[in-house]
């Protein structure tokens, strides 16, 4: 093990050594992370849901609007997350991921088609080598209830079988019970786990029940090496909301201020018309900036959202709406 390696002590054992990828302090103990947490600021709970609801009201003109939803399209994680799914669904979802409208050819791709690790072989056979990553849900999602044996397995077989992105969920009873190093470590080795592949923390931010929680959360998986922090797995009764993504973004805003890294953010669960998407990023931009305005940076977790984008784009473009079963229906 070389010199770059933390030594992570939990209360009940000696410890286990994993890569350092961050050149951060040497608070990866239980009472070090509290330390470092208790720094956050509070949130202005009704100053945050205050601030969205004003720049919800944001009318874009209509050149800005038709660039906006270009943008948009490109950054929608196409995703299919059902126990029904079959793959000539899949693949017909990642035909649509490549090729969103298929009568016109400058309609951009999405950014991602999401889909389960026994699903991820069919994806990349499909998508192949081109600009349309895969990515694959892993450690036991929706409900992170397993060992982390299981999770290291579930995301080693779906990073082998092609994935480039995985969007991996948090123990939120370990976080909520105030086992903050639990949930530390387990970010950690899924990150070493995936190896080249970038790694999407879900928070699942409606069972995190405060902003502060939120704010806290998103700074822990940071800390442990996140690529992107992700609202939701959109399998639970509250998902993305305005104001949790106001404080996300405010703190890969201030993470990259102090560390000088920029982590992305991803929007998912409930999502759905392009109304939603452009209000999404007109807080991006007002909140952190052009530099996240990127599928690099953030993206929106969707299955029926580039419709209504696709749509929409051509009511902008032409004047008119397109037939609703012109586009596919996945």
């Amino acid at each position: 093990m070389t010199s770059s390696a933390l030594r992570l002590v939990t209360p009940d054992s000696t410890g286990i050594e994993i890569p350092a990828r961050r050149n951060l302090p040497s608070f990866v103990t239980e009472s070090g992370l509290r330390t470092e947490l208790k720094k956050l600021s509070g949130v202005d709970a009704v100053g945050a849901e205050a601030r969205v609801a004003k720049l919800g009201t944001r009318s874009l003109k209509k050149e800005t609007k038709k660039s906006a939803i270009d943008l948009a399209i490109s950054m929608v994680d196409l995703t299919t997350l059902e126990g029904a799914d079959t793959a000539g669904r899949v693949a017909s979802l990642c035909t649509k991921a490549m090729h969103p409208d298929s009568t016109n050819p400058l309609v951009p791709s999405v950014a991602a088609v999401c889909v389960y690790p026994d699903m991820v072989a069919t994806a990349r056979s499909v998508i192949g080598s081109g600009a349309v990553h895969v990515a694959s849900v892993a450690t036991a999602f929706p409900s992170g209830r397993a060992s982390l044996a299981v999770k290291l397995l579930d995301t080693k077989e779906a990073v082998d079988a092609g994935a480039d992105e995985i969007d991996m969920v948090i123990d939120r009873g370990a976080f909520l019970s105030g086992n903050l190093l639990k949930v530390y470590e387990e970010i950690v080795a899924v990150k070493d786990a995936c190896g080249t592949a970038h790694l999407k923390v879900i928070l699942e931010t409606g069972e995190l029940v405060t902003y502060d929680n939120v704010r806290r959360a998103s700074w822990l998986a940071m800390l442990a090496g996140a690529d992107f922090i992700k609202t939701s797995t959109g399998k639970v009764g509250v998902n993305a909301t305005l104001p949790v993504a106001l404080v996300m973004l405010e703190a890969v805003r201030d993470f990259a201020e102090e560390y000088g890294e920029v982590v992305g953010v991803k929007v998912a669960g409930g999502i759905r018309t392009t109304k939603d998407a452009l209000k999404y990023l007109v807080v991006v931009n007002e909140t952190v900036g052009s530099t996240w305005l990127d599928p690099d940076y953030f993206r929106f977790g969707a299955s029926s959202l580039l419709n209504d984008l696709l749509l929409q784009r051509t009511k902008q473009q032409s004047g008119n709406y397109a037939r609703p079963d012109r586009f596919s229906g996945d």
